[in-house]
């Protein structure tokens, strides 16, 4: 059983629409991620069971759930929507698990609700386990992400430009709420959803808040904190989320749809991924930028419940979102500088960092093999051929590796080894290069086979590590095997 204890089902019924998961034909496990499932308290037999199998599927509602489509709205490209909403998910209820950590059980793809906008309310194969593998992948990679406890297969056909397996993913977070849920109160002038809103989010994910002398504004200080870190975390290993829309933003600080995203291979400031982004407004180089417009929509969403008078909110929370362009950058150099092997603050390290960054781009080298590379010049000089190597141009390397090394002798005194292990637990040998996961999206698809995918969810596992059975799996994509757009796959 799930050992359900809920607390967003007892937020006023503008929160939601209730109502039940619609059936499918044959609902078959396909996929259950046991360590998680016992993490949250869940028995891993009773969910592999005939009736655990059909509460994946949404063929049944088990004792304890309250399902509900959550209403949200939300900024998408730039253009408000007054009113988006969970069209093809519902939140089946909340667990606490082995921490003590309140976190959401949502299915997503199973079936219409008020807010599918004329949509079937259903997913396909592809985009679900695209999500239980990439997610995965993220949660080693530690970076914070929702996770992925089951996918099912359906047994029924959903229809986007062809027919496709239909499949239903069952999706944990800490939560579901999102920059959009406070716009969708907002926009309605709603200052009493507003404020039960902040008191929910407070007291699930920032108590601490609650003890400020403004705990909306304290609440806006502790998101801005969280979001630079994730987005610091992505830029790292070389992440681009598609679609950072305000929908797509979640208070927690989790990352939240993996549709139209990809890591990079070859650097590239300007590389987007997404087949809707045209204009390139979520780049690589825009991720950082674009968490800041969000947060700025945020903080417009909490001036009736920060103070009274208008002009005295506006002018408080503007004061508390200036200095976030510096957070955000603090955050990035952190995640950069324990990527070069450095465990001090020095002027000048910023310089550094985008001096490596721009020989990467000119010299064409791959993002995560680079990094990878320098773990071992790091230890020694030997090792500069392997990152020569990565590089169009090994010249200019040769010119930035010396005021490298010198910054590095400035630091604490550790042997070799020990920087060298260090830089590996933040630099993956491994990450879902776009061509693998469509290999093994392709096979499942196709020939039913989840052969590959079981194989390169468990290499993924194990990211830093070497794994030398699995050299292949480092290598970037060849000419005709480059993914150059991903799709949001509703």
């Amino acid at each position: 059983m799930i050992p359900f204890d809920n607390t967003y089902a007892r937020l006023p019924d503008a929160f939601y629409a209730r109502l039940e998961p619609t059936p499918v034909a044959a609902p078959r496990l396909l996929r259950c991620n046991q360590a998680l499932a016992r993490e949250l308290n869940i028995d891993v037999d009773w969910l592999a069971s005939p009736e655990g199998v059909a509460v994946l599927g949404g063929n049944r509602v088990p004792g304890g759930a309250e399902p509900l489509a959550q209403a949200y709205a939300g900024h998408q490209f730039g253009s408000f929507n007054p009113q988006l909403g969970d069209g093809r998910a519902l939140l089946l209820g909340e667990v606490v698990d082995a921490k003590g950590r309140r976190r959401d059980v949502q299915l997503k793809g199973s079936g219409p609700t008020p807010f599918s906008r004329r949509g079937d309310g259903r997913a396909a194969l592809g985009p679900v386990l695209r999500e239980y593998l990439v997610s995965e992948a993220m949660h080693a990679l530690g970076v914070p992400t929702t996770r992925a406890l089951a996918a099912v297969a359906t047994g029924e056909p959903v229809y986007r430009e062809s027919s496709l397996p239909g499949a239903i993913l069952t999706r944990i977070a800490t939560s579901h709420v999102r920059i959009g849920t406070f716009q969708f109160f907002a926009a309605r002038q709603d200052g009493a959803s507003l404020q039960a809103l902040v008191d929910h989010v407070i007291g699930r994910l920032y108590p601490h808040a609650a003890e400020a002398d403004n705990p909306a504004l304290a609440l806006l200080t502790a998101v801005m904190a969280r979001q630079a870190e994730l987005v610091a975390r992505w830029l790292g290993v070389g992440f681009i989320h598609g679609v950072m829309n305000t929908d797509n933003t979640s208070v927690s600080g989790e990352t939240i749809d993996y549709g139209p995203c990809a890591f990079m291979d070859v650097f590239s400031r300007a590389t987007v991924y997404s087949s809707i982004d045209r204009g390139g407004r979520y780049a690589y180089s825009a991720q950082a930028k674009i968490i800041g417009w969000n947060l700025t929509r945020f903080a417009e969403t909490l001036i009736q419940v920060i103070d009274p008078d208008v002009d005295t909110a506006v002018k408080i929370a503007t004061q508390t979102l200036e200095p976030f362009g510096e957070v955000m950058e603090h955050a990035w150099l952190g995640v950069m500088r324990a990527k070069l092997g450095f465990t001090t603050e020095r002027a000048g390290d910023g310089e550094l960092i985008m001096g490596l960054l721009h020989l990467m781009e000119t010299g064409e080298a791959d993002f995560t093999n680079t990094f990878r590379a320098l773990c071992d010049a790091a230890a020694d000089a030997s090792g500069d051929n392997d990152v020569r190597a990565q590089l169009t141009g090994p010249e200019g390397y040769d010119g930035w590796a010396p005021r490298w090394r010198e910054r590095l002798a400035a630091e604490p005194d550790v042997s070799a080894e020990q920087r060298r292990e260090a830089m590996r637990q933040v630099n993956p040998a491994f990450i879902p290069r776009n061509h693998r996961v469509e290999e093994v999206l392709e096979a499942a698809m196709q020939n039913d086979d989840l052969g590959p995918f079981d194989q390169l969810h468990e290499l993924l596992a194990r990211p830093y590590d070497d794994q030398p059975d699995h050299e292949d799996y480092k290598l970037p994509p060849e000419p005709h095997e480059v993914v150059r757009a991903t799709f949001c796959g509703t």
